[in-house]
């Protein structure tokens, strides 16, 4: 079941979300195999906790990992990835379907990594769902900013 506060951000922008049976999309590799794309082509939204308190989202292609030290950058500050309960609490949604849309109180930076697909998918509030969508819809929906901050390709992806 997609939550009500992306429902209404999917409808406003004339998106659909495609919907799996629950736990089948958890991980970058699970949801890529599941709709049919490549790695890269999923957005992971990851949450991070800056030293002062400060929460920051980054949403990355599935395929790479953010580098600590372009995080630390970008924020001005050390990150450490938020725990399960951290990310809950912060965004509404449990890790494996965090989704950068509706998210309130949170910094959100999209990686220039997903600007190599035509089409991306987050996450729609659950680990069963993906949204197709692209890099510019992406910086638009969330009031993100473009960022550099992650590394080359995982090997094997």
């Amino acid at each position: 079941m997609i939550p009500e506060k992306v429902r209404r951000v999917l409808d406003a922008h004339d998106l659909s979300a495609l919907e799996f049976e629950s736990g089948s999309t958890p991980t970058a590799e699970t949801a890529a195999a599941r709709i049919g794309v490549e790695v890269g082509q999923i957005a992971k939204s990851l949450l991070f906790r800056g030293a002062s308190g400060r929460l920051v989202m980054i949403v990355c292609a599935g395929d790479r990992r953010v580098s600590s030290g372009a995080a630390k950058r970008l924020a001005g500050e050390k990150l450490s990835m938020a725990n399960a309960e951290e990310t809950e609490n912060a965004t509404g949604f449990r890790p494996g379907g965090v989704c950068p849309f509706g998210v309130e109180g949170v910094d959100v930076y999209i990686d220039e990594s997903l600007r190599d697909w035509p089409v991306v998918y987050p996450a729609a509030g659950n680990d069963a769902t993906g949204v197709p969508t692209n890099y510019g819809q992406l910086l638009e929906i969330t009031g993100g900013r473009t960022c550099a901050v992650t590394a080359a390709p995982l090997p094997g992806m």
